[in-house]
């Protein structure tokens, strides 16, 4: 069983990493993520290392109670 604390998970799709609330999805499943839209998950070795969606990490932050980090400035 996978370690999931909140009711959402991480994915790939669209060189954005997406929250969902989906439990399981492969790759290229459509699959329905917290900013709204419904995109194909891409299980790349590469497509972890995307940025994160901001509308879906606001959501995620949001359902998990916990507020937002302040982005660090450039080095």
């Amino acid at each position: 069983m996978i370690y999931r604390p909140h009711p959402f998970s991480w994915f790939p799709s669209a060189e954005e990493r997406h929250a969902t609330p989906s439990e399981d999805w492969r790759h290229e499943d459509a699959v329905a993520s917290l900013c709204g839209r419904t995109l194909a998950g891409d299980d790349s070795t590469v497509a972890w290392l995307w940025p994160t969606c901001e509308p879906c990490d606001v959501e995620a932050h949001r359902i998990a109670g916990v507020p937002m980090h302040r982005k660090a400035a450039p080095r």
